[in-house]
């Protein structure tokens, strides 16, 4: 590094100068009908959502402690989805561009895949753990689940347990912010056994 050159920290990692500037996040609070949300998005895509679970001001207080800058008109277009989704839009956000250049390889490959299910279409960490060619993945798989930027949009919501049971979900909304984003999809165990509601 040439001298007096200085590296910044963005979402936790070491970037140029030239880099901070690309990468920076800008994000913007909504108010759904599920709860209140907050996206957040770089020149590459949308990188971080977060679900209901904490009021506004502690979403506003994390974003910035990442270096995300407000942006209260951004993104007019997935705003809109998104609150249209909270109303019961059946939307799987699978067109959306992401910014996945902090995600590890193999959680992209998951991430990937999981944003081929359909709204309310349901799989389990072993179904994916086989599709990615061995079932002793199984915890891989829930360990990208529960360190998913960008829930909602890349569906974790969507992944259960065997048998249908729900699972865990990192949101500070937990298992019932899960329940009621499945609730609201109408959606079924893979086994097709029954639906979730409340």
């Amino acid at each position: 590094m040439a001298e007096g050159e200085r590296n910044f920290v963005v979402f936790g990692f070491i970037a140029s100068p030239v880099a901070t500037t690309l990468r920076t996040m800008r994000y913007r609070m909504l108010d759904t009908a599920l709860g209140p949300m907050a996206i957040g998005w770089t020149d590459a895509g949308i990188c971080r959502l977060l679900l209901p679970g904490e009021g506004l001001q502690e979403m506003r207080a994390r974003l910035e402690q990442t270096g995300g800058v407000e942006a209260a008109d951004g993104q007019p277009e997935i705003t809109a989805r998104i609150l249209a989704y909270a109303e019961g839009a059946n939307d799987n956000f699978i067109d959306v561009e992401l910014d996945l250049s902090r995600v590890s390889d193999i959680n992209r490959r998951i991430y990937e895949h999981i944003r081929g299910l359909a709204w309310g279409e349901t799989t389990t960490y072993g179904a994916i753990a086989r599709w990615l060619g061995d079932v002793a993945l199984s915890r891989a798989v829930g360990a990208a689940m529960g360190a998913n930027p960008i829930p909602l949009i890349v569906p974790c919501h969507r992944v259960l347990a065997a048998d249908g049971r729900t699972g865990g979900f990192s949101s500070p909304g937990g298992v019932r912010a899960k329940m009621e984003m499945l609730a609201l999809e109408k959606a079924a165990s893979p086994s097709g056994q029954f639906s979730f509601g409340f």
